[in-house]
């Protein structure tokens, strides 16, 4: 029996001191477990804004009968996950910003220890949380986010054992996944929160990277603890999600590479399309899932448009981070340390077994 929601809800003062951001779209489902693990947090002094982006499913109705608690912002339409955080972001109260997808459950502690870190850490703008899987408790989804030389983004250790890893309280890493991600006001007010052209996928991978230059630090609280299941709303293979990922990289790598990683884009791209034909060819990682889905030849398509498509905007966006040039932080030659230091290879993106070992 779930506890009663409205003796649950969070005791705080006014304003929260962290405001947890949740995009709905169709996920009713998601949500009991996703908002009760919140109720159940050791830490009080935060409120839940939930945006609902225009879901079929009766998700309002039924937020509001059995979580009234949560400030619950609903749209009309779907405008994606960076859209509704950014609906999400005016009406937050919080001096930290937490984004947390709703298909995961926290343990009771998360909060609390995402704050401590950053109380702690004062030139932190990102903190992240250890995500696993919410099947397997031990299997890691992402410890922080790592980039590959084209772009291409995905999480730190993934398909990896927590406990097999040797990790500190504290770990220092590139960016956080926005799965479970706190951003620190001070620097979403200095860099801007997500861009809604993104629409979904890779916009916290843009993020992370302009907070990044503009010189602020990103930590891991490995004992902020979230279960995630992975890819319930964009699927593992679906066009739409192979889409926005080609096109959203490249949008990333654009505003935010040093101009020698950018001129080396074409060549590393390359590469990666190569390293993908092998493992098709092979069936290893992520390359025996493509085999074994249906309508391989949209979703060929759908990486042929998503590459058209991002190289469309780079003149726009070349203006773009032409025009932050001379702001504060990092340099092109600090940029690049820090992108290669934190480098993602090809294998480890596509899952090659062995390959993060």
């Amino acid at each position: 029996m779930a506890s009663d929601p409205q003796k649950s809800a969070p005791a705080r003062t006014e304003p929260a001191r962290a405001s947890v951001l949740i995009v709905n779209w169709n996920g009713r489902h998601h949500l009991e477990a996703c908002l009760n693990s919140l109720a159940a947090q050791t830490c009080r002094d935060f409120e839940v804004v939930l945006v609902d982006n225009g879901s079929a499913d009766g998700s309002v109705d039924y937020l509001r009968k059995r979580f009234p608690w949560v400030k619950l912002v609903p749209l009309d339409e779907n405008t994606g996950f960076a859209g509704g955080n950014n609906v999400a972001l005016e009406h937050a109260a919080g001096e930290y910003l937490i984004a947390l997808n709703n298909d995961t459950r926290v343990e009771p502690g998360w909060l609390e220890e995402l704050v401590r870190v950053a109380d702690e850490n004062p030139r932190a703008g990102m903190v992240g949380s250890r995500i696993c899987s919410y099947d397997d408790p031990d299997l890691v989804d992402s410890l922080g986010v790592k980039v590959c030389l084209d772009g291409m983004s995905r999480g730190a250790h993934r398909l990896r054992k927590f406990s097999e890893l040797r990790l500190e309280r504290v770990e220092p890493i590139l960016l956080p996944s926005a799965c479970a991600a706190l951003y620190r006001r001070s620097m979403i007010e200095e860099v801007g929160f997500f861009d809604e052209r993104f629409f979904a996928y890779c916009e916290d991978t843009d993020l992370g990277l302009r907070g990044r230059r503009a010189g602020w630090e990103a930590l891991l609280a490995t004992g902020a603890v979230v279960y995630h299941k992975y890819s319930q709303t964009g699927g593992g293979f679906s066009p739409l999600k192979l889409y926005l990922v080609e096109r959203n990289h490249y949008w990333a790598a654009f505003r935010n590479f040093p101009l020698p990683l950018l001129f080396l884009l074409p060549f590393t791209t390359l590469l990666r399309y190569l390293e993908q034909v092998r493992v098709v060819a092979r069936g290893e990682g992520s390359g025996g899932e493509f085999r074994a889905g249906d309508s391989k030849l949209q979703l060929v398509w759908a990486i042929l448009k998503g590459t058209a498509g991002g190289i469309a905007r780079l003149p726009s966006l070349l203006l773009w981070r032409a025009r932050l040039e001379n702001g504060r932080g990092l340099s092109s030659r600090g940029m690049s340390s820090l992108l290669r230091q934190y480098r993602l290879s090809f294998k480890e993106l596509l899952d090659v077994p062995g390959a993060g070992s």
